[in-house]
Formats: C-alpha cells, structure tokens, sequence
C-alpha cells in the first residue's frame, strides 16, 4: 500500500506545557525537522526564544531551535498536540486549547495518571480526537529553557485513526513508540510505579537507589503494590507484563533519580500526588477495597505541601 501525501509528510506538532517532559520530546521533533511550538511559562518561552532549547542529555549539549509561546493559541494549526501539563490542569489546558483545535487534530495526554485523556475529551472530544499515551521518561528542567534527560523516553499509544502515523514520525525522530490496545493497563502499570516510589521519594528526598537500600523498604513497596494491584483487579484492568520486573529495573537504572513529586516539594509547587496514591485511594473506596499504606503515603504528602519549602517557613 502506497502511503498518502498525507501521512508521508512530516506533521506538525504544539506542546501544551512544555516542562520537562514537553521540552525533551518537542525537542527531539525539532532536531529531526518537524515544526515544533512550546507553550509554557514566561521564563521558559524568553529563553528559549533568546537562545533555543538546551538539550542536555549523557550523549550531548546542544541548543535547539523552535518557536516558543505563552500563549494557548500558539497550537493553533498543529497536527498533533501533546498535552503535558500536571494532572491537575488538565481540565483547564483542555479549555484553553479547545478554540484552537479541529477535526484533523490529535491530542496525546503525555501524563502522570490513568484518566487525564478522559478529562481531556470530555471537553475536546466534539472537536477533535483525543488518545492517551503511556510516557517513560526521567527528565528534569535544570534552568529556564534547559532540559536534561537522565534515561529512557518511549511512548506507548492508544490507537486512533493517526496513532500509527504518529509512532512512525516519531520513532524516525528517535523517540522508541508503540501503539497498544491495553493503554489503559499501561498506565495503570506506570500508575504502581509511581504509587511505589514517588511519595517515598518526596518524603524523604532521597533517589529510587538509596530508598531502596534501606532496611524494609521492599516489605513497604510490596505492600503498596499489592494494594495497586487490588484496586486494578478490582476496576477489570489487565495490568501487562511483569510489575515486579519493572520496578526492580527503575532502581537499577535511575538509582539516582528524585521522583517527580520529590522535585515538585522541593521547588514549592504541587505535586500530581491526589493522581497518583490518591487515585488509588478513590478507586479503592469506590470498590470497596482498603488500601491503608496508599492513603497513609497520601495523607504525609499532602501535610508536606501544606507545610511548605524551609524557605516559606522562615
């Protein structure tokens, strides 16, 4: 079959809150020649329009050129628009981005959580085609309009009528994709992992490799999981391949990594927590299944955030 002009062609592409995770993908897009617009915060978007983005990874340095903005109707005209915000602004990135978006537009919730693409076409759905997508990924911004990336960064897609157009481009841009048609597991698989870690993490501000060397930490993973796992028996997810396996491998290669809600406490900003632990907590209320540890780790990172950075406390 000889592929349309089409589908062929390179697509365009928009990043709606452009962080970490946005910035690292829009800019693999960019260098493999796909128009590229960031939509993010003020000091990001100035540096990036001065300078480019700052790609640092362990293979290289390098500034990249793309178009930035503040604005939401920057995505206007996009092929595909990766939404990327926190879990919590889903709702409202989808508002703001709804007057900008058409037919022949896909939006990909790159995101923490297993509902945020239920969010997002609850608002967009009568105007465009909305997929959820499964990101692994350690990035972190190290200064405004500077990314760095610590390892992996594969997407697994939801099927759509683009999905296998989109993971062709994007794995010629180096970015490892598939599309699977148990996304929903998938993320509920990534769900676990963080629920695993990410509070520990916060908490203590330590990496995956040094909570992990501690004395019980595997008894207190376990008992996370075990109650994930529950809930997601419970809800008729088919979580896929080997749990265990995967959370052996994120301390193995990223012994070193702050989960993402320890660098949201440590810069004062809220964390994805009532998505992650608190997802589990709500499901599990609503099927009747306990889930004690998931909620005790809920409730310490929200005192945390009530308390603030040492800063605020001063």
């Amino acid at each position: 079959m000889i592929p349309s002009p089409r589908s062929s062609a390179p697509l365009s592409f928009a990043v709606m809150g452009a962080g970490a995770v946005g910035c690292y993908f829009g800019a693999l897009l960019a260098r493999a020649g796909h128009a590229v617009t960031l939509v993010g915060r003020p000091s990001h978007v100035q540096a990036i329009q001065t300078a480019g983005l700052r790609l640092q990874t362990t293979k290289g340095d390098e500034h990249i050129t793309l178009k930035a903005s503040t604005q939401p109707d920057a995505v206007r005209g996009a092929d595909v628009v990766l939404l990327c915000v926190k879990s919590g602004d889903t709702q409202e990135a989808a508002r703001q981005i709804e007057p900008f978006v058409g037919p022949q537009t896909l939006v990909l919730t790159l995101q923490n959580g297993v509902d945020n693409d239920e969010q997002a076409r609850a608002i967009l759905g009568r105007r465009c085609t909305v997929a959820a997508a499964v990101v692994y990924v350690a990035t972190a911004m190290a200064a405004p309009g500077h990314v760095r990336h610590y390892g992996r960064g594969d997407l697994v897609l939801a099927p759509s009528p683009m999905s296998e157009q989109v993971a062709a481009q994007l794995q010629a841009a180096g970015i490892p994709t598939r599309v699977s048609d148990n996304v929903r597991g998938a993320l509920w698989a990534k769900l676990i992992i963080n629920s695993a870690y990410n509070a520990l993490s916060a908490l203590l501000q330590q990496p995956y490799g040094w909570l992990m060397s501690q004395p019980g930490a595997d008894e207190l993973v376990r008992d996370i999981v075990a109650e994930c796992l529950a809930v997601a028996h419970a809800d008729g997810v088919d979580i896929p391949g080997d749990i265990q396996a995967a959370l052996r491998s994120i301390v193995q290669s990223m012994p070193g990594q702050l989960s993402s809600t320890a660098q949201d406490i440590a810069r004062g900003k809220p964390t994805e927590i009532e998505h992650l632990n608190g997802y589990v907590v709500k499901r599990g209320r609503a099927l009747g299944i306990a889930t004690p540890v998931n909620h005790a780790l809920l409730v310490l990172v929200r005192m945390l955030q009530a308390r603030g950075t040492p800063a605020d406390m001063a």
